[in-house]
């Protein structure tokens, strides 16, 4: 796709709700069964705590949402957090709230799809033992679809957004008339007890409020995803942040009710589960064997009409797909923001680039590496992944809106209307409260998590946030070392210019940079060449006086049988004496049409070439020379990489220029 085409991939609000909402839609998913596991470390004495944990989760999530709406007004140039914080709070938080999120989203896609298998599990048991190749599988297929660019994985990814949460808010209202009928849906596991692991039983004071803030942690999860819609802004369209605050607004009505919805309806139909299996009494047979449905699946069985049920796979379906979509936020936030950081010189710049459909596909291919690695080390298992996760959504959370206070200040000391100063107010105490809030459930999570495996996400973002300071550092660096001080002295021409033709024998590509060479005009011109052996360097020399070449041969003399240091040594000799000449080396190099037979050619020029360009003063010049081979390679169709040869447009970054 041409540059010009950029505005036919921009989304209208039906597409934009399954891209960037896709992840906290379907968290309901695994959110509501994350609460009742930790619960159910002390069996099922405390599972009453459950209504009031939903409570909370419903609440912040709200707060959040108003607080990114205020987000999307204020900064409707994209960046979300990263550019509120980094505007308001400084560059070095703004790199922290950076990290934090692209370590998020990478977890996201770990997470989702990763629960997506887990609910594939449930209704096809038999899959158990291809967890692995079936999560890498579909990291494989989201990632080739959102290299199609991301309008296209739109049209693909709306269709199972809409169908699950359609058929979730029919599956709540459906158990919910039936209970209210007087014919309660009951879970497959109602009948079962569950066992206390050893010292959760008659926990008390500190002991059980850290279990009970455990839960509430980890059913924080439901909020992972929420600040997507802020830095995808500039993938709406035009009114951009107004449509953007109606899919924000749209996508927290749905995942509240859809959240508390299905955890009211796990609470009425009994569901009972358990970290390991094991620990459910009353279950027949070998407890190892047994393989636990999730909460989700629990619950359509029992309202749809039974496990074999249409309904039942119909609901599995569309979570298992929604859930691996989910991923798909990730798919479109990290590559946008990893595109930012490229922008401001805190990531390479390959990241900034666009591919042939104009997605930022090298964000993309990183992103699939990274996820894709993690489910191999964890073997795709929810619950170990979980610790990792919400850490860095909620640092992004607690500092953006920490930002968003300082913004309004701002404004209210600039703006003397009486209406936008008590707008202005408004939005501030939102923010003010979502910032204390948020910062609430920051140390919540780390306090409950951290030793659980979430200081690998800390490590994580420490990593990060050193490693773009130090590429920021060396891209300053260079900056400043190109810059232009004194144009002048810098077009100063050398004194002289000496040509040196390296030759190994006398064929077609020695003779065609020779010519070259004379073509270059230099002041001085010499051949060059190495005798590793004193024979085949005496025929070289018989052959140039026989063909009458005219131009000097001087051999090298290799006692020890190298030849790059020799050439190496003769060059930096002529540097020592004329500093102010320039030497250019000219190297004749075939080309070739297989890679395999680069293995066979121009080893060493591809040597000698690495250790000149170390020494000042040197221009080293590659003459090719086209084998058969590489006329035909030629004419096959060209194959790039994507994003390989491309830069990201000026007009169309996802940020205001800084």
């Amino acid at each position: 796709m041409r540059s010009e085409e950029l505005h036919e991939t921009l989304l209208p609000k039906r597409l934009a709700l399954p891209i960037f909402a896709s992840d906290p839609l379907s968290s309901v998913a695994y959110a509501t069964q994350e609460i009742l596991l930790v619960l159910t470390l002390g069996g099922l004495a405390y599972l009453h705590f459950t209504p009031w944990i939903a409570i909370g989760v419903v609440v912040l999530l709200a707060v959040v949402v108003l607080s990114y709406r205020q987000v999307v007004r204020a900064y409707p140039t994209g960046g979300g957090s990263y550019e509120v914080v980094s505007t308001n709070l400084g560059p070095s938080a703004g790199l922290l709230v950076a990290a934090s999120l692209l370590v998020d989203y990478v977890m996201t896609v770990a997470v989702s799809i990763a629960s997506g298998v887990d609910n594939i599990i449930s209704a096809v048991p038999e899959l158990a033992g291809h967890r692995v190749l079936s999560a890498l599988s579909f990291v494989a297929l989201l990632t080739a679809a959102n290299l199609r660019g991301v309008r296209e994985s739109g049209r693909a990814f709306a269709v199972p957004t809409y169908l699950f949460t359609g058929g979730v808010l029919l599956m709540v209202v459906t158990g919910l008339i039936q209970y209210a009928g007087g014919n309660p849906p009951l879970a497959q596991t109602a009948r079962y007890g569950v066992t206390p692991e050893p010292g959760t039983t008659g926990l008390a004071g500190v002991a059980l409020a850290m279990l009970v803030l455990r839960a509430f942690s980890s059913g924080c999860t439901a909020l992972t995803g929420v600040e997507a819609i802020s830095n995808g802004v500039p993938a709406f369209r035009v009114p951009k942040a107004r449509n953007a605050a109606a899919t924000l607004a749209a996508m927290g009505a749905l995942a509240l009710a859809m959240f508390a919805g299905v955890t009211a309806l796990a609470l009425l139909a009994h569901v009972h589960v358990a970290t390991d299996s094991c620990r459910l009494t009353g279950l027949k047979g070998d407890c190892h064997a047994y393989t636990q449905r999730t909460v989700i699946a629990q619950l359509a069985a029992a309202v749809l009409g039974g496990e074999h049920s249409v309904g039942f796979y119909v609901i599995q379906a569309a979570t298992a797909l929604v859930l691996i979509l989910a991923a798909n936020t990730a798919f479109n936030g990290f590559p946008l923001l990893a595109s930012l950081l490229a922008h401001h010189r805190y990531l390479p710049r390959q990241l900034h680039n666009r591919g042939d459909r104009l997605a930022f596909s090298n964000g993309i291919l990183a992103l699939a590496v990274v996820a894709g690695l993690l489910l191999w080390g964890f073997r795709a298992n929810v619950t170990s992944l979980i610790h990792l996760y919400i850490l860095g959504v909620f640092t992004a959370f607690t500092l953006s809106q920490l930002g968003m206070v300082r913004h309004w200040n701002r404004e209210l000391r600039a703006t003397h209307d009486t209406r936008a100063r008590r707008r202005h107010h408004r939005a501030r105490a939102v923010n003010s409260v979502g910032s204390v809030v948020t910062g609430l459930v920051l140390v919540i999570v780390l306090a409950t998590k951290f030793t659980q495996g979430a200081w690998l996400a800390v490590l994580a973002v420490l990593v990060l946030w050193v490693m773009m300071r130090g590429i920021r550092r060396h891209y300053d660096t260079t900056a400043a070392e190109l810059a232009v001080t004194d144009p002048r002295y810098e077009l100063t021409l050398p004194s002289r210019v000496l040509a040196l033709v390296l030759v190994s024998r006398v064929h077609k590509p020695t003779l065609r940079a020779l010519a070259y060479a004379r073509a270059f005009r230099a002041d001085r011109l010499e051949a060059l060449t190495v005798a590793v052996d004193r024979g085949e360097a005496a025929e070289l020399e018989r052959q140039w006086e026989e063909y009458g070449i005219g131009v000097p041969l001087k051999v090298l003399d290799s006692p020890y049988r190298e030849v790059t240091r020799p050439v190496l040594d003769h060059v930096r000799s002529i540097r020592r004496e004329s500093p102010r000449d320039v030497v250019a080396v000219f190297i004749p190099e075939y080309v070739v049409g297989h890679w395999w037979e680069n293995l066979l050619h121009n080893q060493s020029a591809l040597w000698l070439k690495s250790r000149l360009m170390f020494t000042p003063g040197v221009m080293v010049i590659s003459v090719p020379w086209q084998l058969t081979s590489s006329a035909r390679a030629a004419a096959r169709p060209a194959g790039r990489a994507p994003g390989s040869v491309r830069r990201g447009e000026p007009g169309n970054r996802v940020a205001g220029h800084h």
